[in-house]
C-alpha cells in the first residue's frame, strides 16, 4: 500500500474557498449580464441558472481541487474497521 500523501494545508483550503466563491460570482453575473442585455431569455435564464449553474459549479470545484491537491486518490483511502469488546472487526453492521 502507497504512503499517505500529506495534506495541502489551510492556504490551499482558502484557495479553494476562495476560488469556488470567485466562479460563482463571476458565473452569476455573466448570467445576469446576459439577461439584462437581452441576449438571454427569462426562461432561459431560469434554466441556465437551474440545471447548468449546479454543472459548472461541479466542474469548477473539481478543477480546483485537483489543482490544488485536495482530492484524494484509491491509494489515500485505508479500511474502515470497527472496534467492538477490544476485537477488532472489518465486517460491517449487517
Amino acid at each position: 500500500m502507497a504512503t499517505p500523501k500529506k495534506s495541502p494545508g489551510p492556504a490551499a483550503r482558502r484557495a479553494f474557498r476562495t476560488g469556488v466563491w470567485t466562479a460563482a460570482a463571476g458565473g452569476l453575473a455573466v448570467v445576469g449580464g446576459l439577461y439584462w442585455i437581452g441576449a438571454l431569455a427569462s426562461y432561459a435564464a431560469v434554466f441556465v441558472v437551474v440545471v447548468l449553474f449546479p454543472v459548472y459549479m461541479l466542474v469548477v470545484a473539481s478543477a480546483l481541487s485537483k489543482w490544488l491537491g485536495l482530492g484524494k486518490g484509491p491509494a489515500d483511502l485505508r479500511r474502515v474497521t470497527r472496534e467492538v469488546n477490544g476485537d477488532t472487526s472489518d465486517e460491517g453492521p449487517w
